[in-house]
């Protein structure tokens, strides 16, 4: 005879399971399948038995959807279950769990892989996370032609222990694990995983006051950067007098876009040699970055627009303004404090760097120092490293065109019978500019210099690129926008014409006159220190550079040394005329103008 077993179930309405369901089951199974089962599968055992016990009432359809509502399953499985539950009793109910649960089920080939992959790409100074692992498998799948590989939750599973041995990373606000989680206004989350998967751009006001080439003080300038947010890699950046806008930021993405060259006059030790398309672009809320124009270009380029929940989220895109503000920006001359009430008055007098100079002295800093520097968060890892070692793919390589129709400055010209136009108070020629006389068209140019502009035509809705065209008489020479209206504005104050020949020797009279204040200066300032020197030190001093006997024998008169000590020092060299022959493509390049 069967034993009949009655077994009391931990439920919401202490249910108990009728004897007449489990008379063919054995008590024992029952005892041991009960111990072996969660708290959730019995009370879910216990959800099913209330309703098969309602199965003659009026309301059981609508008990039904109540019980799939709580399960989170259909009212067709609620039916299946209950017929299971009567036929069958509760063990065709109550789930085993698997004897392997946890473990990942995949092949060993794939295991080695995911192994390997992580232990050499975490060598020597390099950096691999788990999901750039996850990536190079779905990678490695797609080599081998097969759709089933290891999700990244398996790769996650095999490298955990590997993960544990090592040493913790640091963990900061926004990480989740090994991953930085970034949320969207949409309510968006995107896994950081790899190099130029999302870009932050922000804007900071410059606390330094510049002058232009003629010593009159401009004001602070404004400084774009495009940060990637794996690396922190400083991609690229825009520095100019104009307010952030929709075409500023389309100017510092056009910078982190394209591959970066600087002549020599930079003096570079190392190489930016970051670039590519990023797949989002990441920002607050201002209105430069909700605008129009800047969803045209990123629809064109295929890059994704996604704001930041809050401010507190821009601390990755923030964070090096302050660096750059403490490192850098306060050791130059004309650095005025944030802060009203710390400002030197002594910066008006003494600003002396124009716009270009402190554009060189930034590059330097940030390729030579910032980008090269260890991140708190990347361990041993530079930022330029943790990029390099991030890239996944061949990036792609966009066109001049392509960027110059997206990102640059617009305006409209009508071209005079001759084949030239006017912009900016100067001439413009461009081959085969002739041909479209009387016609309006549409010019791209950047703030930065206008010497070269870009012709388009509007065709079918579509700009269509015509010819570039150069300011007459400026093959050597760059001029900004802002520079260019800053000299119209004098010559018309001054009642004198303006041109072309007359804009250009302004800038070179100018210059000189700079050069010559730079020497005086200088020379100044060694005249001072030779006062402030001991005797001692000035005959050692005039010993030194001037060993020949009969100079030596004027120490004795200590004014006449100081003089010949200075004409000596600040003598200035003999100019050596610099020619370029290079034509106008060459020299945009060497001043990473393309």
């Amino acid at each position: 005879m069967t034993e009949v077993v009655e077994l009391e179930v931990t439920g919401p309405d202490e249910a108990v399971i009728a004897p007449s369901l489990i008379e063919e089951i054995d008590g024992e199974e029952v005892n041991e399948l009960m111990r072996s089962s969660s708290e959730a599968e019995r009370e879910r055992l216990a959800v099913l038995q209330e309703l098969l016990g309602s199965a003659d009432l009026c309301d059981y359809g609508k008990r039904q959807q109540a019980v799939a509502q709580k399960l989170g399953i259909t009212v067709r499985s609620v039916r299946r279950l209950v017929r299971q539950l009567r036929e069958e009793g509760m063990v065709s109910v109550i789930r085993r769990s698997r004897s392997d649960r946890g473990e990942a089920r995949i092949g060993e080939e794939w295991r080695k892989f995911i192994v390997k992959t992580y232990r050499d790409g975490n060598r020597g100074s390099r950096r691999m996370s788990p999901a750039q692992v996850a990536v190079r498998v779905k990678v490695r799948a797609q080599e081998l032609g097969t759709e089933g590989y290891p999700s990244h939750m398996t790769v996650y599973r095999i490298l955990k222990p590997l993960i544990e041995r090592g040493q913790r990373q640091k963990r900061s606000l926004g990480w989740r694990g090994e991953r930085l989680m970034l949320k969207t206004r949409e309510g968006i989350e995107i896994g950081i995983e790899w190099s130029n998967q999302v870009w932050q751009v922000d804007h900071t006001q410059v606390d330094v006051l510049l002058v232009d080439q003629a010593g009159e003080r401009l004001g602070r300038p404004w400084l774009s950067t495009v940060v990637d947010t794996y690396s922190r890699c400083i991609m690229g950046m825009h520095l100019g007098f104009d307010a952030p806008s929709a075409a500023v930021v389309c100017l510092a993405l056009r910078h982190g876009i394209l591959p970066k060259q600087y002549s020599s006059a930079y003096e570079l030790k190392q190489s930016w040699g970051t670039y590519g398309l990023p797949q989002y672009v990441y920002t607050d809320g201002g209105k430069d970055f909700r605008s129009q124009h800047l969803e045209q270009v990123a629809t064109e380029l295929g890059i994704v627009l996604c704001l930041r929940r809050k401010p507190s989220d821009g601390g990755i895109v923030e964070r090096p303004f302050g660096t750059l503000n403490t490192q850098f920006f306060s050791t130059l001359p004309g650095y005025v404090s944030s802060e009203v009430s710390t400002r030197s008055p002594k910066a008006e007098s003494e600003a002396c760097l124009t716009l270009l100079q402190l554009e060189q002295l930034l590059v330097r800093y940030l390729v030579d120092h910032y980008n090269q520097a260890v991140d708190a968060r990347m361990g041993n890892q530079s930022r330029m490293a943790r990029w390099e070692a991030g890239r996944i793919t061949q990036l792609r390589l966009l066109g001049d065109r392509e960027l110059d129709l997206c990102l640059m400055r617009r305006d409209r010209r009508t071209v005079y019978r001759s084949g030239y136009l006017q912009f900016a108070n100067l001439t413009y020629q461009g081959e085969h500019l002739a041909a479209y006389a009387g016609e309006s068209v549409i010019i791209r140019y950047n703030p930065r210099d206008i010497t070269t502009i870009y012709i388009y035509q509007l065709q079918d809705s579509k700009e269509s690129f015509l010819t570039r065209a150069h300011a007459q008489g400026w093959e050597t020479e760059t001029l900004s926008y802002r520079e260019a209206q800053a000299i119209s504005q004098r010559r018309r104050a001054a009642g004198k014409a303006i041109d072309n020949r007359s804009m250009l020797e302004e800038v070179r009279d100018r210059d000189e006159m700079v050069k010559k204040l730079q020497r005086q200066k200088k020379k100044n300032q060694h005249a001072d220190v030779l006062k402030n020197s001991t005797p001692s030190d000035t005959v050692v001093i005039q010993q030194e550079v001037q060993p020949r006997e009969s100079e030596i024998q004027s120490v004795s008169k200590p004014a006449e040394p100081i003089a010949e000590l200075e004409v000596e020092t600040v003598k200035p060299k003999k100019p050596v005329p610099y020619v370029r022959v290079y034509d106008y493509e060459q020299l945009k390049r060497e001043a990473d103008l393309l």
